[in-house]
């Protein structure tokens, strides 16, 4: 399938201009989870400034968008991989986060890509979870069992490809997060007006994004609201695709989540 060329252009120009992750990629530890068919997932985990191992922790998931998938796992922390690697988040905010990588050739959802100029994307209302997202959700089961999540406690947030992933988790498993924090991504509105749970999303957007364009969250929003979901939309004027670089200055955008019951 072809990209188009002004996507291209974008993704590039985000990729020089973005700050990456610069810190101790050591205290982000790399793993492999193996689901219980067989499949393999790249992730990595980083645990508070102060673990204790017979203490139960929030979690915060953590899904990376498109340009960063492969097989390195590296390259999903290159947004966002600064925020949560933090002093001031690890000690003040102490919780276990997991990073997974999608592989390179297959995303966290499976919908219709735009293949031309001026084509648009579609969601689909109902379909399969992919097998990245499934082993996603399998992993997260496993530090449950293993009794290293507060279970009650769990928050979920992702960018671009993540954040339309986010959507689909918390569709899927209505009564597993506490809050959602799309940014830039897009959902079917028949899901979110079907939405029944009690999870709190904070969406994000900036209101140029030439890649996925902001209608989808402001759709998303007004579908949740008619849920009677708790909701709220924060949109950039003149921002374009990185809308989570204004995302992850907000001064709340981790204490929100904790805030949350």
């Amino acid at each position: 399938m072809k990209t188009p060329l002004k996507t291209l252009i974008v993704f590039f120009c985000l990729l020089l201009t973005a700050p990456a992750y610069s810190g101790d990629k050591l205290s982000f530890l790399k793993k492999q989870f193996t689901t219980n068919s067989g499949y393999k997932l790249n992730y990595r985990v980083l645990y508070p400034a102060d673990y204790e191992p017979d203490k139960q922790y929030p979690l915060i998931l953590f899904l990376h968008g498109a340009g960063e998938r492969g097989n390195d796992n590296e390259a999903q922390l290159f947004h966002g991989g600064n925020l949560f690697a933090s002093h001031e988040n690890r000690t003040n905010y102490p919780a276990i986060i997991i990073a997974p990588q999608c592989p390179a050739e297959i995303y966290w959802v499976d919908y219709v890509r735009p293949n031309a100029e001026g084509e648009k994307r579609y969601f689909y209302p109902s379909n399969a979870i992919t097998k990245p997202l499934a082993a996603v959700k399998e992993l997260v089961d496993s530090y449950i069992s293993k009794g290293l999540i507060d279970k009650s406690n769990m928050h979920i947030t992702g960018l671009s490809m993540g954040g339309i992933a986010t959507f689909d988790l918390v569709f899927r498993y209505p009564d597993m997060f506490v809050t959602a924090t799309p940014i830039c991504g897009g959902v079917n509105t028949q899901r979110a007006e079907r939405f029944k749970g009690k999870t709190v999303f904070r969406i994000f957007h900036g209101d140029e994004d030439s890649v996925v364009d902001a209608q989808f969250s402001r759709d998303a929003h007004a579908a949740l609201q008619k849920a009677g979901a708790k909701v709220s939309y924060k949109e950039y004027p003149g921002v374009n695709h990185n809308s989570w670089v204004n995302a992850f200055a907000e001064p709340d955008f981790v204490s929100w989540m904790f805030n949350q019951k």
